[in-house]
């Protein structure tokens, strides 16, 4: 262990931002390849959520913010202005808000759910704003439905994927430091 204690935990805690930057970005290309029938135009499954969620969890609300806007920014290089836009339009708020400061204690599958249908339903306002009409809003019963499903799926893969990280040396205990 290095002398100062403190550089490390620093110079880790950035090592460790820039892989979960790296692995968000590999997830958000892969997903935006993906051809997957059923799915609407528009529609992704939102498997970069999951990293920001680790961030949120495990590192707290700033780190998560951080990499939920260059999350953004990649999804905006890549793809262009209304795609990073909405990109933005998430989630993280409403799952900071309950995870650090609902007095009663929410499980990580109901944070994962109301994380996905706030970030589809600020997509469906961010869409409104962008179209300047609020016709986006009817896709509202398609997206709240797939963001249900998604938040599910979200929470169970970083339950189950949470083991391998301890193994791997990665922090599995919760930081609820808001």
């Amino acid at each position: 262990m290095p002398h100062n204690r403190r550089n490390y935990n620093k110079t880790h805690s950035i090592a460790l931002s820039g892989l979960l930057f790296a692995l968000a970005m590999a997830l958000s290309f892969i997903e935006g390849t993906l051809v997957i029938p059923g799915l609407l135009p528009g529609m992704k499954l939102g498997l970069a959520n999951i990293v920001v969620m680790y961030a949120l969890f495990f590192m707290g609300p700033k780190q998560a913010l951080v990499l939920d806007v260059l999350k953004a920014f990649f999804v905006f290089l890549v793809s262009g202005w209304t795609a990073g836009f909405l990109s933005l339009c998430g989630g993280l708020l409403v799952m900071w808000l309950l995870y650090y400061h609902c007095p009663l204690r929410p499980t990580w599958f109901i944070l994962s759910v109301c994380g996905a249908l706030a970030h589809n339903i600020g997509q469906l306002l961010g869409a409104s704003v962008i179209l300047s009409t609020a016709v986006s809003l009817y896709y509202a019963p398609i997206m709240l439905v797939l963001g249900l499903v998604m938040g599910m799926l979200t929470s169970v893969t970083l339950r189950a994927m949470l083991p391998a990280l301890g193994r791997l040396g990665y922090n599995i205990q919760e930081n609820r430091k808001g």
